[in-house]
């Protein structure tokens, strides 16, 4: 069983999924390089690689949920016409939408969240450890895994997937995963939720 450790060095080395990672880690007896050749080799790894390119093509997409109540907009963007035109990708972008609807998040990614935002979260996480009588030495170390706990609230790419069960694979494994199948990069460029009611 590979160590949460070297799953995560996989990871930012291959842009790849937790269970993509750990199954490479296991097929290849947690030997790095041979993880990520086994991740090239089924079209994932290259999911990194493919970031650095343009993405300007794409679809806007509508996800309305029963009863007109809930309606989303969403922009995913990728490199060519002629695969924003595919079934998958008109798949994954309502994919998309309807997570966007089920989740709520208020941001794409966490680079999108305002500095000002993650001061105030820091403060307020401070003052209910400071009530609870915590050590300072273990404070920053609780914000931090708050912040995260935060992130995967708020932030889209960084939610778990609606559709897995063990809520474990986040938005972005989805994305990158596809951008592995299909073989052009891929970004979810913005969003609008609309809720009747909701300010």
């Amino acid at each position: 069983m590979p160590s949460t450790e070297l799953i995560q060095k996989l990871r930012s080395m291959t842009g790849a999924g937790m269970m993509d990672c750990r199954n490479a880690l296991n097929e290849s007896k947690d030997d790095l390089e041979n993880a990520v050749k086994w991740l090239r080799e089924k079209g994932i790894a290259s999911a990194v690689k493919k970031a650095e390119r343009k993405a300007n093509q794409g679809l806007v997409s509508s996800y309305i949920h029963a009863g007109g109540k809930l309606g989303v907009l969403v922009e995913l963007n990728c490199e060519t016409d002629f695969v924003a035109r595919t079934d998958d990708f008109q798949n994954l972008v309502k994919e998309i939408a309807m997570q966007i609807a089920a989740a709520n998040p208020s941001y794409v990614k966490r680079e999108d969240v305002p500095e000002a935002v993650i001061e105030k979260e820091k403060e307020i996480y401070k003052a209910q450890l400071a009530q609870e009588g915590k050590p300072a030495n273990v404070v920053d170390k609780i914000v931090i895994g708050k912040l995260e706990k935060f992130f995967s609230q708020v932030c889209l790419m960084e939610q778990p997937y609606i559709r897995d069960t063990s809520g474990k694979e986040k938005v972005k494994d989805v994305l990158n995963a596809a951008i592995g199948k299909i073989g052009e990069n891929m970004v979810i460029r913005r969003f609008a939720r609309f809720g009747v009611g909701e300010e």
